[in-house]
């Protein structure tokens, strides 16, 4: 995905709320994942969520990236991330990543937005951008999210419970809606006979707390065999020299990576002595 493209995105997240990129994972990828879900979903004995807004026909998976090596390639993916990062920052966090596999007969979800617990005035910058995978075709009838375009841009958050008119983001297979998290959206009723398979991924500002603890939920030996940008992106890192350090050391060494980054105090100290001598 080149420059050009990806402002258009970016520019489609702040005008309307949200940007579908069709076709964004090949089928390959996008059959894995599905094969992926399946045996996960045999193997730990995994049925449906608890409760009615997770939905009780609904499997949800969390911490992803514990199962198969397959799911390192979705917070990563090319026609994916680079959109974050503009967004954002290339410092920006996986804020969450589950898996949403709606049953026959799920019923819709409650209109609703990501970010209303955060007490922030609305409107407001982005500052969680979730990335719908559809992993089935998203169809008027099988539960494809139902959206309210440029919502994101609105003083309030919706009532609960309050049925709002909305548009159905429709795509195929292997695309993906980015869209900012304060845009009104629920998960559609599937009224067909078959699942449908999707993943949430949701990334954040590197100054905020992510959704999932995903520090702790790895286990170090799983996280230790990340990619380094997977790393970082799951919070081994220091936001601007200066959130998140250890002791003042970047804990992307206690994974065994060598360290790139100093904090914001030993720039300091270098900048001093770079003027001291000219």
């Amino acid at each position: 995905m080149d420059s050009e493209q990806i402002q258009s995105h970016v520019q489609r997240i702040r005008d309307v709320g949200f940007t579908v990129i069709e076709n964004a994972a090949s089928s390959e990828l996008v059959n894995g994942l599905i094969n992926a879900l399946l045996r996960i979903e045999k193997e730990h004995n995994l049925g449906p969520a608890t409760t009615s807004f997770e939905g009780f026909k609904t499997v949800r998976i969390n911490n992803l990236l514990t199962y198969d090596d397959i799911f390192w390639e979705v917070p990563l993916h090319e026609n994916v991330l680079p959109i974050v990062e503009s967004v954002f920052d290339k410092e920006c966090l996986l804020s969450s990543f589950c898996s949403l596999v709606l049953g026959p007969g799920q019923e819709a979800q409650p209109m609703h937005e990501d970010t209303q617990l955060i007490p922030l005035p609305r409107p407001h910058i982005p500052i969680t951008l979730n990335a719908i995978w559809a992993l089935s075709d998203f169809t008027n009838n099988n539960g494809a999210t139902r959206i309210i375009p440029g919502s994101h841009k609105l003083d309030h958050a919706p009532e609960y419970g309050r049925h709002y008119d909305s548009v159905m983001a429709t795509m195929p297979a292997g695309s993906v809606m980015l869209f900012d998290s304060a845009l009104w959206h629920a998960g559609g009723a599937n009224e067909s006979d078959g699942r449908r398979f999707a993943f949430s991924c949701a990334y954040c500002w590197g100054w905020m707390r992510q959704q999932e603890n995903l520090q702790l939920g790895i286990p170090r030996d799983i996280a230790t065999r990340f990619p380094r940008r997977l790393q970082e992106l799951c919070g081994y890192g220091i936001y601007k020299g200066q959130f998140g350090h250890i002791d003042n050391r970047d804990p992307i060494e206690l994974l065994g990576r060598e360290r790139t980054k100093t904090t914001v105090w030993e720039a300091t100290d270098r900048r001093k002595a770079r003027n001291a001598a000219m």
